[in-house]
Formats: structure tokens, C-alpha cells, sequence
């Protein structure tokens, strides 16, 4: 299937889309020993794709993927325990696809998953400060003083954390839900938080990650991200 040079030379890990088309624009790229230009599209299957003299290969290409994680799988490739894998509900992706940061057994929602080892890099790195937002199902009533409490600058594992934003997104006598987005990616932090707030989490679930969206994909399924999401998370 043809694609747009730059997006062929962003998938295979070489460059951004922007630096691929600063490629094309200063002759570096060949289709086929024809030095191509911008606009001009190909099949990274058939045709012979060179940058800078180097043939991109198809097999080489980087895949990058969003799963809806449930509840009850854990965030590995294997488990000597027996316990279900993340692994299992992307085998038909057709390649080794690794998880780009944790979410624990219980927690739920989206998980970014890649064979882009910087690009994961990048991701899960502490100066990155990628904002995550989690949505909280809490049993009963949430007081000022919890919300208070979350909205802290809380010690989690000997390590002060930046106040978290929290928003009530529904309330009653029964149930509560909040939107919590943190900036740091500490083990079992939003559970910690919650603990500390003397809240009763009764589910979890990651609804967004720098800007990436979960929307409306269904629980236990998984989607590619498009060429511009892969651009945002670089």
C-alpha cells in the first residue's frame, strides 16, 4: 500500500515526518534511484526507498500501538505465574510489541505499546514530564479534605510529587468519580494517593497519556496510532 515518503521514513524509525521532509526537500531521498520530492508517495513492500544512500527496509519499520487494557492482565510479555498478559490481546499485531511504562494487574484503560526502543525511551523518561490522566471510581462520598488531601504534594515512596488536578466528575451519596492527572509515574502512585486520602478505590482506569486519547476503544482491544499521534508522543 502507498504511503507518503515522510510517513515511510517516520515509521521506520530514521527521522520525525518533519526531519523526513527536510530529507526530501534537500534531494537525499531516492524511490526507485529517482530522487524523490515532496508529495511523492510509495509502497514500502515493492519499492526501493533510500535516504541519504541507505535502503529503508519494510521489515524494519516501527510499529506503534494503543491497547485498552482490562481489569485482571498484567503489563508483560510473560508470566512465569500463569497469569494473563498484555502480550496475548496483541498477537495479531504480527510483531514483538513491548509496553511503554505499567499498569498494574487491576488497573484498566489505555496502554501505549511499541518495538521503538527510543522512542519508548523517550516516553517513560522522568525529564519528559508526560501528564497522565487516570479516571477513579471511589465508593461513597469524596469530602473537601480528601480532595484536599489528593491535590497535595504527597511523599510517595520517599519521593515528593507534583499536586495532581482533580476533577469531580460526578458525585453522589454512592459514588464518585474524578478525573486525576499526575505528572510522574511513580509505582501504585494514583492507589498510594488515594490511601493517603482515606479513599476507597474501587476501580481505575487510564483515560489519557500526553495528549494520546483512550475515547471509545472497546476494553481488550487495540488500534494503531496515526501519524500524527506518534508525531505528538515525539
Amino acid at each position: 500500500m502507498k504511503e507518503r515518503i515522510q510517513k515511510i521514513i517516520s515509521a521506520s524509525g530514521l527521522a520525525s515526518r518533519r526531519a523526513g521532509e527536510r530529507m526530501i526537500s534537500e534531494g537525499l531521498v531516492k524511490i526507485n534511484g529517482v530522487t524523490a520530492s515532496l508529495g511523492d508517495s510509495a509502497d514500502p513492500e515493492t519499492d526501493v526507498i533510500e535516504v541519504g544512500g541507505k535502503r529503508i527496509s519494510a521489515q524494519g519499520r516501527k510499529t506503534y500501538i494503543m491497547l485498552n487494557k482490562p481489569r485482571g492482565y498484567i503489563t508483560s510479555l510473560s508470566d512465569e505465574k500463569g497469569r494473563p498478559c498484555v502480550a496475548e490481546l496483541v498477537s495479531s499485531v504480527g510483531k514483538r510489541v513491548y509496553p511503554v511504562g505499567r499498569l498494574d494487574m487491576y488497573s484498566e484503560g489505555l496502554l501505549i505499546m511499541t518495538d521503538d526502543g527510543d522512542f519508548a525511551n523517550r516516553l517513560m523518561h522522568p525529564s519528559g514530564e508526560k501528564c497522565k490522566t487516570y479516571r477513579l471510581t471511589i465508593s461513597g462520598e469524596c469530602s473537601d479534605r480528601a480532595l484536599s488531601v489528593m491535590r497535595s504534594p504527597l511523599l510517595i515512596g520517599g519521593y515528593r510529587i507534583r499536586p495532581a488536578e482533580v476533577v469531580v466528575v460526578k458525585s453522589d451519596k454512592n459514588t464518585t468519580l474524578l478525573d486525576v492527572t499526575i505528572h510522574e509515574g511513580r509505582n501504585r502512585q494514583i492507589r498510594k494517593m488515594c490511601e493517603q486520602a482515606g479513599l476507597k478505590l474501587t476501580r481505575l482506569v487510564r483515560i489519557s497519556e500526553s495528549g494520546l486519547e483512550l475515547s471509545d476503544l472497546p476494553v481488550g482491544k487495540w488500534r494503531y496510532l496515526t501519524e500524527a499521534e506518534v508525531e505528538m508522543l515525539k
